[in-house]
């Protein structure tokens, strides 16, 4: 079992930049592979980036070149650094986490286990 805690959502205009952060509480943080997902209002939920156990990463492509994911294992922290914001990027920002996994490249909510309750980010126009 892994407890995942999203922080650093907020309001910024449109242009500026936000960092969150996922603290992982739990086992081992190496193990797992770590995703970001959003969800805007009526819409499903989109997968933003993800990073392996190995730190290999994959973007969604409404993020490329805009956004960025990292881990730092000795903070059990995952981070998504996030530049030139748009309106479009308006949601409740998930991280998720999943062990051992053995899929390629985790881009599906069904990919993990466990998620964390969501941080609000919100960029006007």
């Amino acid at each position: 079992q892994v407890e995942l805690v999203e922080s650093g959502g907020g309001l910024v205009q449109a242009g500026g930049s936000l960092r969150l952060s996922c603290a992982a509480s739990g086992r081992i943080f190496s193990d797992y592979t770590m995703g970001w997902f959003r969800q805007a209002p009526g819409l499903e939920r989109e997968f933003v980036a993800t990073i392996s156990r190995y730190s290999t990463i994959t973007y969604g492509d409404s993020v490329k070149e805009r956004f960025a994911i990292s881990r730092d294992n000795a903070k059990n922290t995952v981070y998504l650094q996030m530049n030139s914001l748009k309106p479009e990027d308006t949601a409740v920002y998930y991280c998720a986490a999943v062990r051992f996994s053995t899929v390629v490249r985790a881009i599906r909510p069904v990919d993990y286990h466990y998620w964390g309750q969501g941080t609000q980010v919100t960029v006007s126009s």
